[in-house]
């Protein structure tokens, strides 16, 4: 009897794809079966469809891969972050105060920073950077002196001098000292302009946090000084009579720190180390707590480097408590807490939306009822070791499986069987691996070997990205981005496939998903429709991708589109940015794209002159060579 498929919902898909849990209420599926965004947590009568969002982007002339922001969750994030430390600051009595700084690198481009400081400044919200650049794009951006101007990184006599400048505009820029080198150069530049500056230190901290950042903390950590090194910079400001200056301590566990009690515990020691530059006689005023407020990229709230096993309330109270308690305790006045939380304000502002331009299946193709018998012996025992599998002996055919399949290939390297009967029995093999997939479901354990039978069998969806451009951590580090159709979610997704992009590299490709149990190797999709395009996004992605997409194969920045969701469930298109053209790819590895368009038409006319083509063919060629300079560096319809 036919078992009765039951019935596909969105609900299922909500729960397949791990939306409610990575989502952080901004996501949801509609009734329709479309991905929807709000800039409200959990307020859903006002989200938008992402599709009509594709559609919109399209009707306007841009093609997909597009980066799309939503202006107003990074006004949503800003608000949740400052709210969640005044919350506890009022809970716990806290006597200090809260200010954040972003962090310029974590997404550098302009209207990402100049969102943040325009959102941001009814908190006070200041910048961080740790270079030249950085604090130049500060110092235009920021209008605001009451919000922090963090600069950390190494510093030369330019650098200082702008934020001995910054400070006599009136900012609160911190000069914070990285290295032992840096304190002479800031004192004799200070001296030299008669400018007091404000000093901050950063110290190594013997606490570590977990994850792919562990190195940022402890006494190995390549940034910031150890206790002997700060002592020395106490004394020799002391010698230079500005000791007043000091009024910052900073540290820095990591960017993504998934277990809380990493974070008190780094806390509790910044805390003590504070209380003992208070007693050398240093002017503190502000405790900054660097990054590391992880985003839950897999939604699991667990302690996985993807993920966090606490809430941004805990998080915060957490902090305020940890510093109080050892404060109160050394009986030294609280500070001003800072924070350069730069990936939880950003990450989940922009999505990276794209299509699929085609799939390869690894599906063998029908096997008759019995084979000739002059069938080589190998694919004979191939062909019997799939006639006999059942739920018993499926690791023993497996086992005689890869044996034949191995004699048959030795066969065809010899020259004894011809290519065609080497195809027959590569997909006789592929049959029986198809047919074990299947019977595996209904084994209480998985044995090891079959381990990697679901991925061999998988599809692969080509999509027009780039991995290397778009979502680079994901190639370099292995980070896990929440990835999914953004349609047809009422529609049950009936194959299991891999992501490759438009590169021609083979490390082009995604092949490693969130899941609740950890990290799954394929992801569901659907069957694609003729004369229907696919549409897949990736989230979370605002955090770093953007500044460190690379040019793989000159495939460049994609189509930037930014949007603002309006009260009633509309939403208004805010900019667009067109992405890279081909000449513009190649301007930035130093080609003159005039000199190859006069070299390629030399060649052009060369070919007239050979009677290879006609001045008509030339002149169309040359037109095709003109446009395709022009054009978007992704796949065009």
């Amino acid at each position: 009897m036919t078992p009765i498929l039951e019935r596909w919902t969105t609900d299922k898909s909500t729960e397949l794809y791990g939306v409610r849990e990575w989502g952080a209420g901004f996501f949801g599926v509609s009734e329709e079966g479309a991905l929807q965004v709000t800039a409200d947590p959990g307020c859903f009568e006002n989200a938008v469809s992402i599709p009509e969002i594709i559609a919109g982007v399209q009707e306007r002339g841009l093609d997909m891969p597009v980066l799309l922001r939503i202006e107003n969750i990074l006004d949503t994030q800003i608000s949740l972050l400052n709210e969640s430390f005044l919350t506890a600051i009022g809970k716990l009595d806290y006597r200090g105060s809260y200010l954040g700084a972003y962090p310029i690198k974590v997404n550098q481009q302009q209207q990402v920073v100049e969102a943040v400081t325009r959102h941001g400044e009814k908190y006070h919200h200041g910048l961080e950077a740790g270079s030249k650049a950085e604090l130049i794009a500060a110092m235009g951006m920021c209008r605001d002196t009451e919000a922090v101007l963090i600069c950390n990184g190494y510093k030369d006599e330019e650098f200082i001098d702008l934020g001995l400048y910054a400070t006599q505009l009136g900012f609160k820029c911190v000069l914070v000292i990285e290295m032992p080198g840096e304190l002479p150069l800031i004192i004799e530049r200070a001296k030299a302009k008669g400018i007091n500056p404000i000093l901050g230190v950063r110290v190594k901290l013997s606490s570590q946090a977990g994850g792919l950042w562990a190195e940022s903390g402890g006494d190995r950590s390549i940034f910031g000084l150890n206790s002997t090194q700060i002592i020395d910079v106490i004394d020799r400001l002391k010698e230079a009579e500005m000791l007043d200056c000091l009024q910052l301590l900073h540290y820095h566990l990591g960017s993504q720190i998934p277990n809380i009690r990493e974070i008190r515990g780094a806390v509790a020691e910044a805390s003590r180390v504070y209380a003992g530059l208070v007693f050398e006689g240093a002017n503190m005023r502000y405790i900054d707590l660097g990054g590391g407020l992880a985003v839950d990229y897999d939604g699991t709230q667990t302690n996985f480097m993807s993920s966090r096993n606490y809430s941004l309330s805990e998080y915060c109270i957490d902090v305020v408590e940890g510093v109080m308690t050892v404060l109160d305790e050394q009986g030294v006045d609280h500070p001003t807490i800072v924070t350069e939380s730069g990936r939880a304000l950003v990450a989940y502002y922009s999505m990276l939306l794209f299509n699929v331009l085609d799939t390869a299946r690894f599906e063998p193709d029908p096997l008759p009822e019995s084979l000739p018998e002059d069938t080589n012996i190998h694919i004979q025992h191939l062909f019997e070791a799939l006639k006999t599998l059942n739920l018993r002996n499926i690791q023993e055919s497996f086992n005689d499986g890869l044996y034949y399949r191995d004699e048959v290939r030795q066969a065809f390297s010899g020259g004894k069987i011809s290519y065609r009967e080497r195809a027959l029995g590569e997909n006789v093999f592929w049959e029986l691996v198809r047919r074990i997939n299947v019977l595996i479901k209904d084994l209480p354990s998985l044995p090891q070997e079959l381990e990697g039978i679901g991925l061999a069998l998988s599809d692969i969806y080509y999509c027009n990205f780039s991995v290397f451009q778009s979502l680079p951590d994901a190639w370099a580090i292995g980070q896990l981005f929440p990835i999914m159709p953004v349609h047809r979610l009422n529609e049950r997704p009936v194959r299991e496939g891999i992501l490759a992009d438009i590169t021609c590299d083979c490390d082009g490709k995604i092949d490693r998903f969130i899941d609740s149990q950890g990290v799954k190797r394929t992801m569901p999709l659907h069957d694609l429709k003729e004369n229907e395009e696919y549409y897949l996004g990736a989230f979370l992605v605002g955090a770093y991708q953007e500044t460190l997409g690379d040019l793989h194969n000159l495939l460049g920045d994609t189509n930037i589109v930014t949007l603002k969701i309006r009260g009633n469930g509309e939403f208004d298109f805010v900019s667009e940015l067109e992405g890279d053209t081909v000449e513009d790819i190649l301007s930035y590895v130093e080609y003159d794209t005039k000199y190859l368009f006069t070299r390629f038409r030399e060649t052009a006319e060369n070919a007239v002159r050979k009677k290879l083509i006609t001045p008509v063919q030339r002149r169309e060629i040359l037109e095709a060579y003109k446009n395709g300079l022009q054009g978007y560096t992704y796949f065009e319809r």
